[in-house]
């Protein structure tokens, strides 16, 4: 007799509020086979919650995804029935599980949803911004001038909305690395959702700052901060690289490189910064070996 493959169900947690878990999420866990958490501990405690109790879990996490998704897709192709879940939130979303996924689905097992609550989310839904369509990033890294980087690209490349994650012992300086490159974007920032210290900022970079100075909750609970990018003017040159909108300036008015940033960024064809990136990069690449170039 033929063994019937089991299903893998990805399942969404609570954030934060218990009240959030939904009535297919808990059916989807008590009939599970196996369970595998991102956390045990974690996963059994929240479970203890709902009454469920005794239930085999098998720890799933970024330092074993590879050699867990093995057995559990070993278990599926069995008949067991397997629920993926993670510490909070929807699994694979800056979370593992994308791993399970793809191997299930290659090995020819059915992978369904339940659709649970996911941070991200949950802030672009009551940022008041146009979210007709956005991007979410992950979480920021660590170092200044790393996040000057990403902001850099938020100011170019990035979508007109972009959510990212950060940690409540960094959000001040993150914040005050935006107001530094991103002045005059505007932010949302969304503290500890669901949860006791939950709070909404919303303002320019500099209002949202002042505003997490005076909190003394500020470094409780995680962030989602949200940066709405300041429209960029319709014109052909916005479609440009910074080099080639320097190079094109330098061209048409006879300006210096150092110009021509000042006359860009005045204009707000792009931010200064970036601008200033693309000069140094021109810099490089223009001047002779062995030399220097005396522009500056």
């Amino acid at each position: 007799m033929e063994t019937k493959i089991g299903i893998l169900s990805v399942v969404g947690t609570p954030i934060g509020n218990l009240g959030d878990m939904s009535p297919r999420a808990l059916e989807t866990l008590r009939a599970a086979d196996l369970i595998a958490a991102e956390d045990s501990r974690t996963a059994a405690q929240l479970l203890a919650q709902y009454g469920i109790t005794g239930a085999r879990m098998v720890p799933y996490h970024k330092f074993n995804e590879r050699e867990a998704a093995t057995s559990i897709v070993e278990a599926l192709l069995r008949g067991e029935n397997a629920a993926l879940v993670t510490d909070a939130g929807m699994p694979c979303v800056s979370d593992p599980g994308y791993l399970l996924v793809q191997a299930a689905a290659e090995a020819g097992v059915q992978v369904t949803v339940v659709p649970g609550a996911c941070a991200a989310v949950a802030a672009v839904a009551i940022s008041g911004f146009n979210a007709l369509s956005f991007a979410f990033y992950g979480f920021l890294p660590r170092t200044a001038g790393e996040i000057r980087k990403v902001l850099r690209r938020v100011a170019i490349e990035y979508a007109p909305l972009s959510v990212f994650y950060e940690s409540p012992n960094r959000i001040a300086e993150t914040v005050a690395l935006v107001e530094e490159v991103l002045p005059e974007s505007t932010l949302c920032v969304c503290n500890d959702l669901t949860k006791k210290f939950e709070r909404v900022y919303r303002g320019s970079p500099a209002e949202v700052l002042r505003e997490l100075r005076e909190n003394p909750n500020a470094n409780k609970g995680e962030y989602v901060l949200l940066i709405y990018r300041a429209t960029v003017p319709e014109k052909e040159e916005a479609r440009l690289s910074p080099e080639a909108l320097l190079v094109d300036r330098m061209v048409k008015d006879g300006l210096t490189p150092r110009e021509a940033v000042s006359a860009l960024a005045k204009e707000r064809v792009a931010p200064k910064g970036v601008l200033y990136d693309a000069a140094l990069r021109l810099r490089t690449l223009l001047e002779p070996k062995g030399g220097a170039s005396d522009d500056e």
